[in-house]
């Protein structure tokens, strides 16, 4: 019998990917094991090992690619607005789209639960993204003579500190749609007037 011809690894990458998130999606993060995996695939444990060696290491590739989805469906920022309007648009449609996510994939909200302790690649890529887009924003704001700050890097990466009540799963995974709008609003007013007027050295 001729032996069936070796799948290139990107294939059984994507392969063990899907299936994952399949099971997470109908069973939960914690409910499911390496082992589960690889018999929903007809392949070995050792196989899906060899490409995560972990189920933390499956977590971070899933979330990069969630987070790779949602850069690329985000609408970047009217650049005829003014940077205070384009700042709320930003972190609007970041939160609604979090939101959209843990809806329609609660085992999300669950992973990061889970892997809160741990430091995944994911987790840099979206917080790198976040800065860089606020920073953009600022230093536009600074050109336009709206925004006073020397260091558009630093404030962006305060500003990405104080929008965690807006952003982070954990803190809007229960609560209702309307507060996190009002909340939204406030916490991007009080980091205009913050950028606008900074504190006197």
């Amino acid at each position: 019998m001729a032996r069936r011809p070796r799948r290139p690894a990107e294939e059984t990458r994507e392969d063990i990917l899907n299936m994952a998130e399949e099971l997470f999606r109908k069973k939960g993060y914690s409910n499911v094991a390496i082992a589960d995996i690889a018999i929903a695939l007809g392949m070995s444990p050792a196989n899906v090992f060899k490409h995560f060696h972990s189920k933390v290491s499956l977590v971070d590739a899933i979330s990069a690619r969630h987070i790779e989805t949602l850069i690329a469906r985000l609408a970047r920022p009217d650049q005829g607005k003014q940077p205070p309007e384009r700042l709320l648009h930003l972190v609007e449609q970041l939160m609604n789209s979090h939101l959209h996510d843990l809806k329609q994939s609660p085992f999300v909200f669950e992973m990061v639960l889970l892997t809160a302790n741990q430091e995944l690649e994911c987790s840099h890529r979206y917080r790198e993204m976040l800065v860089s887009d606020i920073a953009e924003i600022i230093e536009d704001g600074v050109a336009q003579g709206i925004y006073h700050v020397t260091d558009s890097r630093r404030a962006a990466e305060t500003a990405a500190m104080a929008l965690a009540c807006v952003l982070h799963p954990v803190m809007i995974a229960n609560e209702k749609s309307d507060i996190l709008a009002t909340r939204c609003q406030e916490v991007v007013a009080l980091i205009n007037a913050a950028l606008q007027n900074p504190l006197a050295k």
